[in-house]
Order: structure tokens, then C-alpha cells, then sequence
């Protein structure tokens, strides 16, 4: 399915007047306040965010998985359906592949299709947290960080052969996340597993095109519920620097302890040069993979004022990747990452409200108060208008969710694929 844009543009007409209002009310006051309009207006219409494949379609839980119908069976229909997405949105120009979930079958097919959709191939993910049909040998205890070398050589293998697959695809990155560790004491000797992930990832490094990133994943626990080999970011960061000037750690929003500071991650990463990328998802508990800024929306505000200065004031580090990694358990899964998408806008639109200058003066002055301000004047000012006008003058949707629903979008997928479709690799 494919969103005609003169039927986006005919659902902007039924709601231009009330959004013009708004918008010239807000652009009126921050013109007075000193902000360029027009210069965020742009950022917000470049900043584009990757969607995984493997988001397009329910997910689930150990105890079940219920579909929402309709599902992307095949790696062109997921493509079909990241094209839906940006066609409303104007920001989800990118998608992330999971191997060997989707491997393509007809590479300049699969290319063309996605040109067709304004899409380019983010990174490129490998899979080694559970076994692949015909393996000859089994992670069940770890894979990069296996005491076999046998299996440890399969692991750098499988990263290779991503490699291959993305490099020909355009992709300029891998994601490595590794499920290894254990779940009781002694299980592991801690020091020879991280000796091995160490030894294997730099084989991994070696293979990389001149031109591409490493992007070390990391996460405290699960599947493993005693330790997991790269646990924290500092684990990721000590990796990284082994490897090479291209490997980078990738921070995840759910791959943290209750009440982590991530921020205070980010901004330590990006001083060194060290953050490569995000995923963007939120939770209450753990790694809950639910809908970005659903549970902590200040907290990913909070994130994106590190991630704006840094990306202002840190041209040691790369320009980072972003991409939504969350799970619609009962949303449809469209809809789930239509609002996820607008959150990550609104917390980078916010963030850029901040006067940076001020609040630097006021954190030389010592001035506490001062600086809670200057944030929360710009997290509370509703800059839904801005994103609105960015995505109007892109030839997206005003209000995207409303124009899905309009449109009748799940309708027509579960039409077209009936309702027994499911998504693969989930």
C-alpha cells in the first residue's frame, strides 16, 4: 500500500486554519524571545529516525504474542510499510534490517523499492542470540564470548556475512548486541568471557569496509539474569577503544537500571567521541520496549538537551544514528511508532528551545533555581505547532495518527494481506 500525497494534502486542508492559528501564536512569541523559527523548523524536517523491521509487526511476550492483523509476511512489505510511515511523518527516512530476519533475495529490487519510498538502509543488525536453522553450533551458552572456538569463530562468521549483506545493500553501519552471559554464579569465568567478546569483536572491526561504523550494544540482564558480558556502557566504551577509531557505543533507552542518569551517559560519551547511536524506546521497569516518551517524557527531554549541546559543542563525535526500538504488544504497530516518532521530535524541538547561553551563566552564578527554569520553560512550552508547519512543509501529515486513521490505513493492509499475516522474526 501507498499513501497517495494528494490525499495527505487533502486532510492538511480540513485542518489548516486551527493549525495556522496555533502556529503563528507560537512563532509570534518565540520570535520575541530570540529563536530563529525558520533555522528550527529545518532541524526538526532533517532529523530523520530509522525504524527497525522488526517493529512492524506484533510482538509479544514469553506467554504469548497477539496479532493486530495485517502484518508485513515479507521484507518488501516491511519497506511498503516504513514508506507509509514517512510519507505522514517526513521523519522516518531510514530502516534497519535484523539478520538473518530479512535477507533480501533480490538486492536492486529491494534497493529500487526503497528509493521508491525516499528510504535509505540504516544500520545493518546481526543476530546471534539464537540459533540459526542449519548452524552447526549452538549459543545456548554465549556466541562471541563462548568458551568453544569453534563457536566463537561462527559468531565473527555471522557478523561478516551482515557486513556483506548490508555493504550491499548501502549501509554504513553493524549493530552488534550480544545476549551472552549467565544465570548462576560460576557459571562464567567472568575475565576469559570478556576476553573472548573483546578478541571476537576485533575480528568483527577487521572486517568492516573503510567507511563504516561498529556500534556496541549493551544491556544489564536478560536473557541472562546472573550477568551479562557487556553489561554497561563503560563496558561498551572499554570495547569501542579496543577496537578501533569506528567502533562506537550505541545507548539504548530501555538497556538501563531503574533510575540510570542517562544523560549523564550520553554526555560523557559524546565528550569522548564515543556515542554512535541511539535506540529510542521508554519503560517503567526494566527493558520494557514501550512507546518513546509514554512513561518518562522529561527524562528523554533531559537526554536530547546533552545530546543538542553535544552535537553543538563535541565535533570529536559523529553525527549519531538514531532508531526506535520498541515492541506494540497491544497497538497497532504503525500507530505505536507514529507516536514515538512525534515524542522523539517534541523532546529534540524542546531541547532546542533551550538557551544554552543563559543557562550557562546562570550554572557560572551558581543560580539553581536559574537553571530548573530555563529547562522547564522550554520542556512546557507546547511546540506541537513547530512540528506540524516541519512536516507541512515536507508534504507530510499535520496530524499523522489522525490521518492514518482516516485514511483507513490498518484497514486496507489487512485487505490487501489478510488477517493471519505475520511479521517475520518476531
Amino acid at each position: 500500500m501507498r499513501i497517495d500525497k494528494e490525499r495527505i494534502q487533502e486532510k492538511n486542508q480540513k485542518d489548516l486554519k486551527p493549525h495556522q492559528e496555533k502556529f503563528d501564536f507560537l512563532s509570534n512569541y518565540l520570535l520575541k524571545d530570540g529563536h530563529d523559527v525558520v533555522e528550527i523548523i529545518n532541524k526538526l524536517s532533517k532529523f530523520q529516525v530509522a525504524i527497525p523491521s522488526w517493529a512492524l509487526g506484533a510482538g509479544g511476550t514469553r506467554f504469548g504474542r497477539f496479532s493486530f492483523h495485517g502484518e508485513p509476511s515479507t521484507l518488501e512489505q516491511k519497506i511498503d510499510d516504513v514508506g507509509i510511515l514517512h510519507a505522514l511523518t517526513q521523519t522516518a527516512g531510514a530502516i534497519s534490517l535484523h539478520i538473518p530476519w530479512d535477507v533480501p533475495k533480490d538486492y536492486e529490487a529491494i534497493k529500487q523499492l526503497a528509493t521508491s519510498h525516499n528510504i535509505v538502509f540504516d544500520a545493518v543488525n546481526s543476530n546471534t542470540f539464537q540459533d540459526q536453522k542449519n548452524a552447526k553450533a549452538s549459543y545456548r551458552f554465549g556466541s562471541l564470548s563462548n568458551r568453544e572456538k569453534a563457536i566463537r569463530e561462527q559468531a565473527v562468521q555471522h557478523n561478516i556475512d551482515v557486513i556483506d549483506i548490508g555493504n550491499k545493500l548501502g549501509s554504513k553501519s553493524l549493530t552488534v548486541w550480544l545476549a551472552d552471559g549467565s544465570n548462576f554464579p560460576g557459571q562464567n569465568n567472568f575475565q576469559n568471557a570478556l576476553q573472548n567478546t573483546q578478541d571476537s569483536l576485533k575480528d568483527i572491526y577487521r572486517a568492516l569496509p573503510e567507511d563504516w561504523k561498529l556500534f556496541i550494544e549493551y544491556k544489564p540482564y536478560e536473557p541472562n539474569f546472573y550477568s551479562t558480558v557487556i553489561q554497561d556502557w563503560g563496558t561498551s566504551f572499554m570495547l569501542a577503544n579496543e577496537c578501533g577509531d569506528r567502533a562506537y557505543t550505541l545507548v539504548d533507552l530501555g538497556h538501563h537500571l531503574p533510575n540510570t542518569n542517562i544523560e549523564q551517559i550520553v554526555a560523557t560519551l559524546m565528550m569522548k567521541g564515543k556515542l554512535g547511536g541511539f535506540h529510542f524506546n521508554d519503560s517503567k521497569y526494566g527493558d520494557d520496549d514501550i512507546t518513546v516518551g509514554s512513561i518518562k517524557p522529561y527524562a528523554l527531554f533531559l537526554i536530547f538537551n546533552e545530546l543538542v549541546y553535544g552535537m553543538n559543542n563535541n565535533p570529536q563525535n559523529p553525527y549519531p544514528a538514531w532508531m526506535i526500538d520498541a515492541s506494540h504488544n497491544i497497538k497497532d504497530p504503525l500507530e505505536d511508532l507514529i507516536q514515538s516518532l512525534e515524542a522523539i521530535q517534541e523532546a529534540y524541538a524542546k531541547a532546542l528551545l533551550i538557551d544554552q547561553d543563559q543557562l550557562r551563566l546562570a550554572q557560572l552564578e551558581n543560580d539553581v533555581v536559574r537553571c530548573q527554569e530555563i529547562l522547564q520553560n522550554a520542556y512546557r512550552t507546547d511546540v506541537r505547532p513547530l512540528l506540524q508547519e516541519a512536516r507541512r512543509k515536507s508534504g507530510g501529515a499535520l496530524s499523522p495518527l489522525n490521518t492514518y486513521r482516516w485514511l483507513k490505513v490498518r484497514e486496507n493492509l489487512i485487505q490487501a494481506r489478510g488477517k493471519n499475516s505475520v511479521a517475520s522474526g518476531l
